[in-house]
């Protein structure tokens, strides 16, 4: 005979595996359409001189070249000019050989792709023979040259099985009230989840989780930048439904601002379903941002003796 205990036990460990087996069931959406990552556009200097104990190393009658290398690891094209980049941390007039203290792509740098697993690169060249023309205090000087990067970036998203249901308990197709799956485009602000939530009789509304993972400021395109927070423009995608949802960003249309490097975009459907529609389809957001960056390297001029 079976202690009632032991069979009591049984029950209940295969009831809670059915429960969490049934809690982890997704709707079919195939694989992303996106490469991914948390990337966009990287810059990097090329060697300064020869490197000595971990520093670029010249003599003060050696020229040497600053030039810096931009790398598209992101999901957009960068169009000749969507980029630009401007030398800091040194007094140009203490400097001779450089061409200009800002510059821009002339040429387009391809995103990431199946075709190209490395995206496009450009060099930005300042000059090849710079020299420091000031006196050397002491045996050496150490210049810290800094460069700030700016540039025009999207990330796309897409939301593979959105459900449009106009009754409610209906259990058929699929779910309104839950996370959806999300696939976000290589770029430094991700779309992390998104949540779909009736929004009155015959409406659905999704919402949004965004966060700045890249480490730089990102503003609307063509805005400043401020210091307080990040911001960006979006849209639903694809065209044809940007009339039917109204987008708001705390209270702002179109337009988000990320605190502490994160907001929620709610995108509610303006009319009421059709009576008896049932399906699925897939929705994107487009996020439009101008994204800046720093980057720092160290020459050591020593003085000829």
């Amino acid at each position: 005979m079976i202690n009632p205990k032991k069979y009591l036990a049984i029950a209940i460990i295969t009831t809670l595996i059915l429960i969490t087996g049934c809690g982890e069931e997704e709707a079919v959406t195939g694989p992303s359409p996106y490469i991914g990552g948390i990337k966009g556009l990287v810059a990097e200097f090329e060697p300064l001189g020869i490197e000595e104990s971990g520093i670029y190393t010249v003599f003060e009658d050696e020229s040497f070249p600053i030039q810096i290398i931009l790398k598209n690891k992101g999901e957009h094209d960068l169009a000749p000019g969507d980029s630009s980049i401007t030398i800091h941390g040194i007094p140009l007039a203490d400097f001779t050989g450089i061409s200009s203290g800002t510059l821009s792509n002339t040429e387009e740098i391809e995103k990431i792709s199946e075709l190209n697993e490395e995206g496009g690169e450009k060099i930005i060249d300042f000059g090849q023979n710079v020299k420091y023309n000031q006196v050397i205090p002491g045996t050496f000087y150490d210049v810290n040259i800094f460069a700030s990067y700016t540039y025009a970036y999207k990330t796309y998203a897409s939301i593979p099985n959105v459900c449009f249901k106009e009754n409610l308990r209906d259990d058929r197709v699929c779910e309104v009230d839950e996370s959806k799956k999300v696939y976000s485009s290589g770029a430094p602000i991700q779309v992390e989840s998104v949540a779909e939530k009736p929004a009155g009789a015959g409406l659905i509304s999704l919402e949004f989780k965004i966060e700045n993972v890249g480490g730089g400021r990102a503003t609307i395109p063509g805005k400043d930048f401020s210091s307080q927070y990040n911001q960006l423009a979006y849209t639903i995608e694809p065209v044809t439904e940007r009339g039917k949802w109204t987008c708001t960003a705390a209270g702002r249309e179109n337009e988000a601002r990320l605190i502490n490097d994160k907001a929620t975009i709610r995108c509610r459907l303006k009319d009421p379903l059709e009576k008896d529609a049932l399906y699925t389809k897939a929705i994107g957001l487009t996020l439009s941002y101008d994204y800046r960056d720093l980057i720092q390297e160290t020459v050591r001029i020593k003085r000829t003796i």
